[in-house]
């Protein structure tokens, strides 16, 4: 059940309760704007996924900015993003189920959908769920990059799939789904660049030989935060799926340039909202902002703005700092921004983003597709 608004319009942040979800709009803005200006002039269009923020009031922002639409990896993610007026969704994953399948053939008569498979079961499922409402769905073949999670490998299975899909009667092939999601947050530059190369060269190889057996592939369509814009000058790709760049987290930070000092192409723009809830010693301060405040999966938050603090452990309701040296710069009652460790977890922990610009709520935006599992 969506609780009320964490904040008011106009209220100071520090008036803002806590933990909450913070976006500062100004970075937050540059960040939507810095991806496109960084791909003009080449042949890519970009897709981002909204897995990361569940939001259609971003997503239409996005839009607006010349994306073609989003991606999701759920139904239910999708519903709430066509609901909310998107009106194209690459649900970039595999569904299964009878009753998944027949939301997502029921929101096509609503909006473009698209769909991932890599077995021949799951084309025939999703035939028979498309015929039942007298749709016609797109669905790509799914090709592992390297990941070895989901995904038929490259070359002649993958083209095999394609055929299945054609001779279906409500589906079309759509193309290839070619994310390499491991290779986003290998660290240096050189490792990111091997990984994709690989990437580039199964997703090339694989769509020659589909176009060498007469079946066009209308997109392949993958790439993220991390290298996109490797993706974007392979002459391969078509479309770039990148999530996290509207927020940045803590370990997306860690990626290294070309310089070997950590990549800042965008800025941290999500943090949770905290207060310093007790001061037990001089080199300990205990935060409001634990587990259920905080995704820990990609390591801990960073205190922004508090070098000599470091988060060290995080418990249900609690998280504790431990200062490198003795400050009173954390007094009971303070507040402070953390910036996560992962960002989409994290936003799935909220109902709201509290928007805020030179220091005070400009707008509050509702993650309608927190939760969204099904």
């Amino acid at each position: 059940m969506t609780t009320r608004p964490p904040a008011e319009i106009g209220m100071k942040l520090e008036e803002v309760d806590t933990p909450a979800l913070v976006v500062e709009l100004d970075a937050f803005e540059r960040n939507l704007r810095r991806l496109p200006e960084r791909i003009a002039g080449r042949k890519v269009r970009l897709r981002p996924h909204a897995k990361t923020h569940k939001c259609p009031v971003i997503a239409l922002q996005q839009i607006a900015l010349g994306a073609v639409g989003v991606c999701c990896q759920k139904v239910s993610e999708a519903e709430a993003m066509v609901h909310g007026g998107v009106p194209d969704v690459l649900i970039s994953n595999e569904i299964v189920g009878a009753p998944k399948l027949r939301r997502l053939a029921a929101l096509a008569r609503a909006a473009r959908i698209a769909t991932c498979v890599d077995d021949i079961s799951q084309v025939a499922a999703l035939d028979t769920a498309a015929r039942a409402f007298d749709v016609t769905l797109s669905v790509l073949v799914e090709v592992n990059m390297g990941g070895d999670r989901c995904g038929v490998e490259p070359g002649e299975p993958a083209l095999r799939l394609a055929e299945t899909i054609g001779r279906a009667s409500h589906l079309k092939f759509g193309g290839l789904q070619a994310y390499h999601g491991s290779a986003q947050h290998l660290r240096t530059p050189a490792e990111r660049r091997a990984a994709i190369n690989q990437a580039i060269e199964r997703a090339g190889r694989t769509r020659a030989l589909l176009e060498a057996n007469g079946i066009a592939c209308p997109v392949v369509t993958g790439a993220g935060t991390g290298t996109f814009m490797l993706e974007a000058a392979s002459d391969v790709y078509d479309e770039l799926q990148c999530g996290s760049y509207v927020f940045m987290d803590a370990d997306y930070g860690r990626n290294l340039g070309e310089d070997g000092a950590p990549n800042h192409d965008f800025e941290h723009s999500l943090f949770v909202w905290a207060t310093v809830m007790s001061r037990p010693t001089d080199d300990r301060a205990i935060l409001d902002a634990g587990l259920k405040a905080l995704s820990v999966d990609s390591g801990m938050p960073l205190l922004h703005g508090f070098e000599e603090a470091e988060y060290t452990r995080a418990s249900d309701e609690h998280g504790k700092v431990l200062l490198k040296r003795p400050t009173n710069r954390l007094r009971i009652g303070d507040k402070i921004k953390l910036v996560p460790g992962h960002c989409d977890p994290t936003v799935n922990l909220y109902d709201w983003y509290v928007g805020v610009r030179n220091g005070r709520v400009e707008a509050l935006w509702p993650i309608t597709a927190r939760g969204a599992l099904v």
